[in-house]
């Protein structure tokens, strides 16, 4: 069951940009960038956390289980 990251759609939502996202987090904005495409493998829970705490929503508002 793959797993995907909602973070494209979540700061759309919040109306918030990328490199804002970055900013706040003190992250690379490619990080962020390669978060929100649909070729993440992998992702450090640190930096999961951290996006939580810095949009203030929770990892099952972040994470969606995809059907095969």
């Amino acid at each position: 069951m793959p797993i995907r990251l909602r973070l494209k759609e979540i700061l759309k939502e919040k109306g918030m940009s990328q490199r804002e996202l970055a900013r706040l987090m003190n992250v690379r904005p490619n990080t962020i960038s390669h978060l929100c495409s649909d070729k993440v493998n992998a992702a450090y829970f640190d930096t999961l956390e951290q996006i939580c705490r810095t949009l203030n929503i929770s990892l099952n508002e972040l994470l969606v289980l995809e059907d095969d």
